[in-house]
């Protein structure tokens, strides 16, 4: 048997401030990361391919009609 002392009525908790500067370089890299995915979801059907054949288009295919992309 323990004994705890009493929890106190109430707790402020106060999230920290995240500078613009800090933030800024990871919004950058995903919204890269972001326009990526797009591009192989969206526009590639092979001529612009950045490996050769069709694989990238035959792995998002029901993604493209997924998100009402036109792909044949």
């Amino acid at each position: 048997m323990s004994i705890s002392a009493p929890l106190p009525a109430s707790t402020d908790v106060e999230a920290p401030a995240i500078p613009l500067r800090a933030l800024a370089p990871w919004a950058l890299f995903f919204g890269l990361l972001a326009l990526l995915a797009l591009f192989f979801v969206s526009a590639d059907q092979g001529a612009v391919s950045i490996p050769a054949g069709t694989a990238i288009h035959e792995w998002v295919h029901d993604g493209r009609h997924l998100l009402g992309f036109p792909c044949h």
